[in-house]
């Protein structure tokens, strides 16, 4: 989950159209490609050049805090002559802890965690008669995938409030901060 995570955020970042993001997990690719071309294998003009990559002023980390499928569940279903209809509702919960850490000073400028949870549901139909069978069921976005998309919007639109927007955005963040965790500290008993 966390390799993919770290290319869906990118995507997301990107598709703002407010950071300009440098590649650095494909980077042995870009070199190979700027290789090929210092080669002279590559048409003249139209190969990668050397010394243009452009540097990271941030570096972007995380981690997956908690990833739980399935975190609740309930499913049931009627068979009536041969029809049955039957539906279930799953839950997925996912928490990242994100830094922004400046590449010049290694300072962490920017922390947050975030967490979501989704839900989701499902029907199917079967039939039998006569010694032949099926069944049919539709379950769109699972809870999980939901989940997972949540979390990287709300990260994305934090770290769009917090490094390239401050307008004010910021209190709403440092609220929904506050209250993460007064709900986690609720959630257990501290002694």
């Amino acid at each position: 989950v966390g390799n993919d995570l770290a290319d869906m955020l990118t995507n997301e970042l990107a598709a703002t159209e407010k950071f300009k993001m440098v590649e650095r997990a494909k980077l042995n690719s870009v070199l190979q490609e700027q290789d090929l071309a210092a080669s002279g294998a590559v048409s003249k003009g139209t190969g990668a050049k050397i010394g243009k990559l452009t540097g990271a002023k941030y570096l972007i980390t995380g981690s997956v805090a908690s990833y739980e499928e399935n975190t609740k569940g309930s499913g049931g279903g009627l068979s009536f002559r041969g029809v049955s209809v039957g539906g279930k509702k799953e839950d997925a919960y996912l928490a990242i802890d994100l830094r922004v850490i400046n590449s010049t000073t290694g300072a962490i400028e920017f922390v947050r965690s975030v967490e979501a949870r989704s839900g989701g549901y499902g029907i199917g139909v079967g039939f039998y008669k006569g010694g032949l069978g099926g069944n049919l069921g539709k379950y769109d976005k699972t809870p999980a995938g939901k989940a997972i998309r949540a979390v990287l919007i709300e990260a994305t639109d934090y770290l769009s409030c917090v490094m390239v927007d401050k307008d004010g955005c910021e209190q709403e963040y440092a609220a929904k901060e506050k209250a993460r965790r007064d709900k986690t500290k609720g959630s257990v008993k501290l002694d």
